[in-house]
């Protein structure tokens, strides 16, 4: 193992899906994730609100990679929830990190996620760009570790 003497690149990662093959992604936008606050005073406080915390929000899970024979189990994925079976395409999943060597490292974990939106690439015949598919995902939650 590299001797680690600073933060990871975000260059190397890979996501775990339960079920789903494909684990290389050329991004990957980790969601933010808040508390809502909510102002609050009674009649008999002083003249300024207190703060109580209110519900969490968990932000949208983004992947794009680019198209290939293989990368099909994703848009499945999504096919279930077209489908109405929520309760079948609901993933944990986790995003990993890699080191240098290619081992894990930092890890997002999300609960009970599912794609939400599927964006098929645009085509053209007179560009030389990679054809790049994304993927929006929902969860219900999600931890960091180590």
């Amino acid at each position: 193992m590299p001797d680690r003497h600073g933060p990871y690149r975000n260059t190397r990662f890979l996501l775990e899906i339960d079920g789903i093959v494909q684990a290389g992604f050329s991004s990957c936008t980790i969601p933010e994730n808040s508390t809502e606050a909510i102002e609050y005073r009674e009649g008999t406080d002083p003249p300024t609100t207190r703060k109580l915390w209110g519900l969490n929000d968990f932000g949208t899970l983004s992947l794009e990679w680019g198209v290939t024979a293989d990368s099909i189990e994703l848009f499945e994925w999504r096919r279930l929830v077209e489908q109405g079976q929520l309760d079948d395409a609901r993933r944990d999943i986790a995003v990993v990190v890699l080191d240098e060597e290619g081992e894990p490292g930092a890890r997002w974990e999300f609960r009970r996620a599912w794609p939400t939106s599927y964006d098929a690439p645009e085509l053209d015949a007179s560009g030389s760009d990679v054809a790049i598919e994304s993927l929006e995902i929902e969860h219900e939650g999600m931890e960091r570790a180590a």
